[in-house]
């Protein structure tokens, strides 16, 4: 039988909520629409989501910018918690870390200087120069072609597009969304080619010790709240007038 003051050390206990964590998101900033900085503010589709996951689960959120290359290094010796930042679920990956529910359903894309009639998709990638994230998924989809080694790779920080619509390379690889997005909110003279070439599902990478599971597990409540309640998809459409994130 309790005594009184542990029935009310107990009632106590019940009655003040759980304290709010703060989670720490890695992202680069530097990812057009989904993390990237206009007159000083982080925003895109990206922070919005993480905002709304952190304002579901009760907890606040601080983020951290970095170069991309940079951020599984980071989530590695545990500077940050996770990262909002396209990280798409490979079989390495997965390997590494507990990963939440996927959140965006994408594709791999190769996109052009406008007017270039040489490459209508990754089949004529053969004998030419192609720009990617260093570190990313699409560096890995490259350099897994059986003709990888007749492709000149080049990993970049950033100005993939750029580099492409001046003539510096012939190519560049992005997801199919953000490529879209840039062809229709930029100047620059680009163009996709041929149809997406591998299906990606990005998704929160955590630590696999117990705190990154716990906070993983989280996260996946707190999407499939965001989901049901529509929240998810008003993200979605804000940034690109569409759902993303649900497969078709």
């Amino acid at each position: 039988m309790f005594s009184r003051s542990t029935v009310a050390a107990l009632a106590l206990l019940v009655a003040v909520p759980a304290q709010a964590e703060t989670i720490r998101v890695g992202m680069s900033g530097g990812y057009f629409p989904f993390t990237f900085v206009k007159q000083d503010v982080l925003q895109g589709f990206e922070v919005d989501v993480a905002r709304a996951i952190a304002k579901q689960t009760g907890d606040e959120v601080e983020f951290v910018t970095m170069s991309f290359s940079g951020l599984i290094g980071a989530l590695e010796a545990g500077r940050i918690d996770t990262i909002a930042n396209q990280i798409t679920i490979t079989p390495e990956r997965e390997a590494k870390f507990t990963f939440s529910q996927p959140y965006v359903y994408d594709g791999a894309q190769v996109v052009v200087k406008a007017g270039n009639e040489e490459i209508g998709g990754v089949e004529d990638l053969k004998g030419k120069s192609v720009a990617v994230n260093l570190g990313s998924n699409f560096e890995e989809l490259l350099r897994g072609l059986p003709f990888a080694d007749e492709i000149d790779i080049r990993t970049y920080e950033s100005n993939l597009a750029q580099d492409t619509a001046l003539g510096r390379v012939d190519a560049f690889i992005h997801d199919r969304i953000s490529a879209t997005q840039v062809i229709k909110e930029t100047p620059l003279p680009l163009a996709l080619a041929g149809a997406p070439f591998s299906e990606i599902r990005n998704a929160m990478p955590f630590r696999t010790d117990e705190d990154g599971k716990a906070l993983a597990a989280k996260v996946d409540v707190a999407i499939d709240e965001l989901k049901a309640s529509g929240k998810l998809a008003e993200i979605s459409d804000k940034w690109f007038g569409a759902d993303i994130t649900k497969a078709d």
